[in-house]
């Protein structure tokens, strides 16, 4: 699939580890927004998995377009032409945080600002599906975990 057919709106199924199916649709590249909805049996109603609450939206890396199939286009909604915000961090000090969006706007903040903010990172394709599965099936995500803010320069071992 060329980056071309990768437009925003592009609705994604995405088959997960144990068979099942978790669904996305495409921002502004590279931002997919992905839907509360879980199935074992392929859906395609466009309608229904937009109609779905939003999990968590992320930017994912290019490759993702070689393994999620495209089932269909809607427009976005005003609301998801917004910009998408996440947050920066330093590795060496927990103090120095920045929250940046999609358009490239930036600003310090405490690290509490951060708190509920995705970090500014690249998504593999696999990252994505496990989350969604571990999410799904209720369970702790690893690197969910390791990418959340921290409040301290304690370095997760986990």
């Amino acid at each position: 699939m060329s980056r071309e057919k990768y437009s925003p709106g592009a609705v994604l199924r995405i088959q997960l580890a144990d068979g099942s199916f978790g669904y996305g649709r495409l921002r502004e590249f590279p931002f997919v927004d992905f839907y509360d909805l879980h199935t074992k049996e392929r859906v395609s109603d466009l309608n229904e998995i937009t109609s779905k609450s939003i999990l968590f939206t992320l930017a994912v890396h290019e490759s993702v377009q070689d393994t999620w199939e495209i089932i269909g286009e809607m427009p976005l909604e005003e609301s998801l032409k917004q910009p998408v915000v996440q947050f920066m961090q330093d590795i060496i000090d927990y103090r120095k945080c920045w929250i940046v969006d999609s358009k490239g706007n930036k600003r310090q903040a405490r690290p509490e600002e951060c708190s509920g903010l995705e970090r500014a990172a690249i998504w593999q394709a696999e990252h994505c599906e496990r989350r969604l599965l571990d999410t799904f099936m209720g369970r702790p995500n690893r690197s969910e975990e390791g990418a959340k803010v921290r409040f301290n320069n304690m370095r997760r071992d986990s």
